[in-house]
């Protein structure tokens, strides 16, 4: 079976592509992967080695600018009446599109030629370049068993599928807390500022003095909260980057961070309870959260209402039980089975 997948923008909607692409490949089925200029050395790196990439011109439409918007919009048209052209001499039997506006145009193509086309939604709540394709296709796979934003009149079908991650995650499903203590920060972003505010203050206000803290946080603001932490007499590692992710989230008791789609799936895989503050100007942010706590895996917190005092006593109570703590961890945690699971609707249907 030949099949297209279309990715782009992000990395968030990249691995995804490339997980599912490497187990389709696995299975023995053409892989030709489209994206665009700004993730194609990540496409390139991580693509399986018999498959194919294709170039697509295409950006955000999000801009302020009205003619940002246009050409944006012009890009994306452009790229749709060649990908047409192109599957009308090499035509895909399934198209398979990750969201962001980098594989609208494949999306379009492949309704012109009336070919079965799925799309693969990573948030709780549909983003704007999926919500716009949702009328080319008739699968829509979800990492979340409820999505906000669908259609109340749709014939769309949906099937949860859940969101992969890397195998580092995968092998360590549902690993035991270790009960030592710890706290890992997920900053590192310029929207997460707010943490960087507010939980070192928490940090320091709490009655629990033995406390470890793994803090990510921008370059430029390393030094400011080792001194910070130093002075307060808190064991910290203060760090602008984590490299290996899975190992800090496995030693952590308890995580506080965004909550961004792979971060949230991440969190359920290992079985960890958190702490989140969904970016204040992004709605699939708020759902994410939303959905983790409904797990009863942690707490969904907004901005306004994220302060130190709150935090402070929040923190306090959790490591004084850890009983609570264990109890949030095993709520939390959701076997993933995404990449089978997507492969198997792609090529079952």
């Amino acid at each position: 079976m030949k099949i297209w997948i279309a990715t782009g923008g992000t990395g968030g909607h990249v691995f995804p592509a490339l997980s599912v692409a490497n187990e389709l490949a696995r299975r023995g089925h053409k892989i030709t992967i489209s994206t665009d200029g700004r993730v194609m050395k990540m496409v390139q790196d991580g693509k399986p080695k018999t498959a194919r990439v294709a170039f697509v011109w295409a950006s955000g439409v999000g801009a302020k600018s009205k003619v940002k918007q246009m050409v944006a919009l012009s890009k994306i048209g452009i790229s749709a009446v060649a990908l047409i052209l192109r599957f009308l001499f090499n035509r895909p039997d399934r198209v398979v599109a990750f969201g962001g506006y980098a594989s609208v145009p494949a999306v379009f193509a492949a309704h012109v030629w009336k070919i079965p086309t799925y799309l693969h939604e990573q948030n709780a709540a549909i983003g704007r370049a999926n919500k716009f394709a949702l009328r080319w296709v008739k699968t829509l796979m979800t990492s979340f068993e409820t999505v906000d934003g669908l259609p109340k009149q749709t014939k769309i079908k949906v099937v949860y599928t859940g969101l992969p991650v890397r195998s580092d995650f995968i092998n360590n499903s549902n690993a035991p807390l270790k009960h030592e203590n710890k706290i890992l920060v997920t900053g590192g972003s310029l929207g997460a500022q707010i943490l960087d505010d507010i939980v070192p203050i928490a940090v320091s206000e709490m009655k629990n003095k033995k406390i470890f803290v793994t803090h990510q946080t921008r370059p430029e603001n390393v030094e400011k909260l080792q001194r910070f932490y130093a002075e307060h007499k808190i064991h910290a590692n203060v760090l602008s980057f984590i490299r290996d992710m899975a190992s800090s989230i496995i030693d952590a008791d308890l995580i506080i961070g965004r909550s961004g789609a792979s971060t949230v799936i991440e969190l359920e895989t290992i079985g960890r309870p958190a702490i989140l503050v969904p970016l204040n100007i992004n709605p699939d942010q708020a759902a994410n959260a939303a959905s983790f706590e409904k797990l009863g895996g942690g707490f969904a917190i907004a901005q306004d209402k994220f302060s130190a005092k709150w935090l402070s006593s929040t923190l306090d109570e959790l490591f004084d039980n850890p009983a609570r703590l264990d109890k949030m961890a095993k709520k939390s945690y959701v076997k993933n089975l995404a990449v089978e699971k997507i492969a198997d609707t792609i090529t079952q249907a």
